[in-house]
């Protein structure tokens, strides 16, 4: 459970063992527990800025009921239908989730749903939400991917840049999930300070699906460990990022072309 990492190019080395603590002998690991400082950290944040997104504690958290249950269970599904071969003979192990085996385009995916549900049942306005979630959703996956890096996964391929990666004896790839982690913070940073000049509700969603499907459509392109759609050459996340990114870029443009036709008149 112990895995060996280190930067050459930097002289950093890092020896890290995958579990935290043990309760009751069920080991706790340090993913699950990165990934859940990286969630309450976003719904803290969500709380500080609720107001100004017309949106209140209580929603945020009611929210919440119906999208991270929806999140879990896309990113499982995502992983489990573009990787279904080890599951084609032992169905219930899908159901394992503890496990691995999660993609955060399906957590990202299944948590816009599981708000859609809450807002058309509490006739609440969804743009909103998806306003200050996406800010969220920025600071989750920055602190998350650090999960991998602990685990020493979503890596890249190989490379002799001074901030290459090695874990244990192997050769030195990519920290792809480090690069994940800075254009996500950085992504933050930008639209944490833009958000407060936003210009039409939905803007901020959109600048996200942009930023992100921007990083991770090139990102995507060095990993080892990508997931394929059915059978062919694809990159699945990959291909999506550049369709959202295409698709959320339109959107913006025209957006703002009617902005700025109806400020002229």
């Amino acid at each position: 459970m112990t895995n060996f990492i280190s930067f050459p190019g930097l002289g950093f080395e890092f020896e890290i063992n995958r579990i935290a603590f043990s309760v009751f002998g069920k080991p706790i690991y340090w993913y699950a527990i990165i990934i859940a400082f990286g969630f309450l950290l976003a719904v803290f944040y969500g709380f500080s800025r609720s107001r100004e997104f017309d949106v209140s504690d209580d929603d945020i958290i009611n929210m919440l009921v119906f999208a991270v249950p929806f999140a879990i269970v896309f990113a499982r599904l995502y992983y489990v239908v573009f990787n279904f071969e080890p599951y084609r003979n032992n169905l219930v192990e899908v159901f394992y989730i503890w496990e691995g085996g999660i993609a955060i385009y399906g957590a990202i995916i299944g948590s816009s749903l599981g708000a859609l549900v809450y807002c058309k049942l509490k006739k609440k306005r969804l743009i909103s939400f998806l306003d200050i979630g996406a800010l969220g959703l920025m600071i989750g996956q920055a602190i998350g991917r650090w999960g991998n890096f602990v685990n020493a996964e979503a890596y890249g391929r190989v490379t002799d840049l001074p901030w290459r990666m090695q874990i244990g004896y192997a050769a030195c790839v990519h920290p792809t999930f480090l690069y994940e982690s800075l254009w996500n913070a950085l992504g933050f940073a930008i639209l944490h300070f833009y958000s407060k000049h936003r210009k039409f509700c939905g803007e901020i969603f959109l600048l996200y699906v942009f930023w992100y499907g921007l990083g991770r459509a090139w990102i995507e392109g060095l990993r080892t460990d990508s997931l394929y759609l059915f059978g062919t050459g694809i990159r699945t996340s990959q291909a999506l990022a550049a369709l959202t990114l295409v698709v959320s870029a339109a959107i913006l443009v025209y957006k703002y072309k009617r902005i700025k036709s109806e400020v002229k008149r």
